[in-house]
């Protein structure tokens, strides 16, 4: 079955692809005027449909987490692009949040030294593309403030003339470091898990040389992600002591889904198709990169494959200025089916759709071609992904359809510990670990 787009779809996507996307963007912002981080629990989410290629790292290095030491020389560095050829003056705004990643009522002078309300200092033109963008980043925090508290934060961007208009908000953490946390991720063995399928995460924690607090296993809080994945975020159960240790293992919430090695593609070069692209064509000012066939891997062995763990990373041939040199290019995905899904969606989920199962990371249904289909504005470099199916009613994403569960996958788990003693106002953040 050749599962490639008619051309009608084509054209009327992309012929006025930038058009569609301003006037959105202008209707999305009017509705969004009275928005504001305090809309509960906060997420990584673009409101604005012109902004583009989101980051958030420590230091400035790509797939770095964004995840601070209180105390620490560290910064984090944001990017994004906005579609749109004038440039705006945009500002940045702090917020403290729980651990549920709940806006709580601390002020702004409890959790900072200096100003938490600051202007993205950098902007540039893109050069000599097709798509005309603006590129911006700034220091977060800047270099006369620092943070005074540990815990999760998310970070406001908002147009100096629009300050109740949101259109980005991305979230970070600030650890206080002062305990030690063991993780471990081995093949399930517990009565919840599947030997061959999934994988069970093991987690102690304890208090560093010199800390002391009573009772802490009753105040704390420890939580594992899966990657990117807020559906596959788990607060785990405290089941005992090992010495000096608060050990959280054996319980339903340590299994995970193994999943599969990320599929990729990429786009570095705008003329020439490369890796799982099949084909580049060009429609007035768009390109276009038409990806392979996507298959369904659930049946297949497990291939071993190191790509970016469901991230992404700018890049392009033969330009300097990489960040505003690169092109925008509409990316197409398929995947042939025999018959569409009743009781739920499929989904493009990596670092490109922010992690999450939504209607912009949503593929949809072609009854005339037997595929599903989507289609996303990125700009040029390497992208890793998974095929993850959202069924009606249940809250977590599946991989064992599409992409098949494997025990071996490079997945990578990062574990929270948070603290709240009984006269705290606030979630603290203690420790953390990567796996």
């Amino acid at each position: 079955m050749h599962a490639s787009f008619p051309m009608n779809h084509r054209f009327s996507l992309f012929s006025w692809g930038r058009h569609a996307l301003q006037m959105a963007a202008g209707v999305l912002l009017m509705m969004l005027m009275t928005n504001t981080a305090a809309a509960r629990p906060v997420a990584d989410t673009a409101w604005s449909p012109l902004i583009k290629s989101v980051y958030l790292n420590r230091n400035g290095i790509e797939l770095e987490l964004p995840l601070l030491r209180l105390g620490s020389a560290d910064y984090l560095w944001l990017r994004f692009d906005e579609l749109y050829t004038e440039p705006r003056n945009f500002r940045y705004r702090i917020r403290h949040c729980s651990r549920l990643w709940e806006v709580d009522d601390l002020e702004a002078y409890e959790f900072m030294n200096g100003f938490d309300d600051h202007d993205v200092e950098h902007f540039a033109p893109s050069f000599t593309t097709r798509t005309d963008y603006t590129h911006y980043s700034t220091r977060i925090p800047d270099q006369t403030s620092s943070f005074r508290l540990s815990g999760n934060y998310v970070v406001e961007i908002y147009a100096e003339d629009q300050p109740d208009s949101i259109v980005l908000t991305r979230r970070f953490a600030v650890s206080e470091e002062i305990a030690t946390v063991d993780i471990e991720v081995n093949r399930a063995t517990s009565a919840y898990g599947n030997f061959q399928r999934d994988q069970e995460v093991s987690l102690c924690w304890e208090l560093r040389q010199g800390e002391y607090i009573p009772s802490a296993a009753n105040y704390a809080a420890v939580v594992v992600r899966q990657n990117g994945r807020d559906d596959l975020q788990r607060t785990l159960h405290f089941s005992g002591y090992n010495g000096t240790k608060m050990c959280y293992n054996n319980h339903r919430e340590n299994v995970f889904p193994g999943g599969n090695t990320f599929r990729y593609f990429d786009i570095s070069n705008a003329s020439t198709p490369m890796g799982n692209v099949q084909r580049i064509e060009r429609l007035g000012s768009d390109i276009m990169a038409i990806l392979r066939p996507e298959e369904v891997r659930a049946r297949k062995p497990y291939t071993a494959d190191a790509v970016l763990a469901g991230g992404m990373k700018t890049n392009v041939w033969n330009r300097t200025q990489v960040q505003t040199e690169a092109e925008y290019v509409w990316v197409n995905f398929s995947l042939p089916m025999a018959q569409p899904l009743l009781d739920g969606s499929i989904h493009v989920v990596g670092e490109l759709t922010q992690w999450q199962l939504s209607d912009a990371s949503r593929m949809e249904w072609q009854p005339s071609y037997h595929c599903y289909t989507l289609r996303l504005l990125l700009k040029q470099g390497y992208y890793a992904y998974q095929l993850v199916v959202k069924r009606v009613g249940e809250s977590e994403g599946s991989t064992a359809e599409l992409e098949g569960d494997h025990t071996e996958s490079p997945n990578n788990y990062t574990a929270y510990v948070y603290l709240q003693l009984p006269n705290d106002r606030y979630d603290r953040l203690i420790g953390t670990a990567r796996r």
